[in-house]
């Protein structure tokens, strides 16, 4: 009758330690992982949104961005010295 109790003390306590464990694993080795991957990942959509707007406006000279039920339009910005400078030339 002891050795039964204290071989299910030591599987309770076996079972105890592996799931704190992997608790301890999950929370300072999977999840800053994961969350390394998900801000990679955002940037990386970031950037190629950019760079697609980039492109659309040096090809089409503006791009538009719909905002809710408005379009917002984007186009280069050229500064009033620029210009100047262009007209005196």
């Amino acid at each position: 009758m002891e050795k039964d109790k204290a071989k299910v003390l030591v599987t309770v306590l076996t079972l105890l330690v592996v799931v704190l464990g992997m608790l301890v694993v999950y929370a300072f080795v999977l999840r800053p992982a994961m969350s390394g991957y998900i801000v990679k990942s955002q940037n990386d959509g970031a950037m190629a949104l950019i760079s697609y707007m980039v492109s659309q406006i040096q090809q089409q000279g503006y791009t538009q961005i719909p905002v809710g039920n408005q379009t917002l339009v984007l186009i280069p910005y050229q500064s009033p010295q620029s210009e100047s400078a262009v007209v005196e030339n």
